[in-house]
């Protein structure tokens, strides 16, 4: 965007964020970024009355309950988007924006690939939960205060700047123990995989047809058109890492065989609709993987 000439404003508490992702634009005279948390905003409002289009990627994105109290999911999530929302409505000119959604909002879905129109929307984690609430909060707000939302429903984005996810767990647990790999569930857990950079053109097209419609509110999947296993995703790891005589230690899962409570086993979801805009992936769920792995285990030894 801002290779583009467009002038933009980031905001974040740096939580889970760091200022060394922004190195690249950081000296730009189109880029400037305020630390502020959206929970208790103290800057929002004069960002907010400078900008027509807010993108928010603001959350906690941890799925796994064992990792994270559920009461972080309802502040993260929850509370950030209506503080961010009840900005946006006062604002003079913010009235458009674009949301990180989620895959585990569908749930356990009965038909796959899953489409936008599927229902009902039956989440299983308190992560799906929370973004399915923002969901309908984007969607109250732009028919009551004529806002505009567009919602984007991700499915697993992996890169180099990943910190948490089934890439960079197994990552840290192959160089803690060598030898074995602790898998968590029982292996027969599939989904869909998206490389960052893809996300990126597809967040940027979607958003640029939104702006030239006159819809309200529309909703797109954003993911890859296909899926890999868990076990597959160990044996790239373990193939990046160089790594020898690796054997794999599943451990058996729970609630039948999931990773963790709210976890859900297999995802793909139908890409159909973004497809007809003009965007494809340039990476399968696999290939993703591998260049997520490639870039990730890079990252961990310059860190060592």
């Amino acid at each position: 965007m801002i290779a583009q000439g467009n002038d933009v404003v980031a905001l974040d508490n740096l939580t889970t964020g760091s200022k060394r992702n922004l190195e690249k634009v950081s000296k730009s005279n189109h880029f400037k970024f305020i630390e502020d948390d959206l929970k208790e905003p103290d800057q929002l409002g004069r960002v907010l009355d400078a900008i027509p289009l807010v993108y928010h990627f603001a959350a906690n994105p941890e799925v796994r309950v064992d990792d994270v109290d559920p009461h972080v999911h309802f502040d993260e999530n929850l509370v950030s988007t209506f503080q961010l929302l009840e900005g946006m409505r006062k604002s003079r000119e913010a009235k458009t924006i674009v949301f990180a959604s989620t895959s585990t909002i569908y749930g356990e879905a009965a038909i796959m690939p899953t489409p936008e129109e599927y229902g009902p929307l039956l989440p299983i984690s308190t992560y799906g939960a929370s973004k399915l609430g923002c969901e309908a909060l984007i969607s109250s707000y732009a028919n009551t205060f004529g806002l505009r939302g567009l919602i984007l429903r991700f499915g697993n984005i992996v890169g180099s700047r990943a910190r948490h996810g089934v890439i960079i767990d197994l990552i840290k647990k192959l160089n803690s123990r060598p030898r074995t790999l602790e898998i968590l569930g029982d292996g027969t857990q599939k989904k869909s995989y998206l490389h960052i950079t893809d996300c990126v053109t597809a967040t940027l097209l979607a958003a640029e047809r939104f702006m030239k419609s006159d819809r309200r509110v529309d909703v797109f999947n954003v993911g890859s058109s296909d899926q890999v296993g868990v076990r597959r995703i160990a044996e790239i790891v373990v193939e990046a890492m160089r790594a020898t005589g690796v054997s794999f230690e599943f451990t058996g899962g729970v609630d039948g065989g999931r990773g963790w409570f709210g976890d859900v086993k297999v995802m793909h979801l139908s890409i159909d609709k973004l497809s007809k805009l003009g965007w494809t992936p340039k990476y399968s769920s696999e290939e993703a993987v591998r260049a997520a792995t490639n870039e990730l285990v890079r990252e961990t030894r310059k860190e060592e």
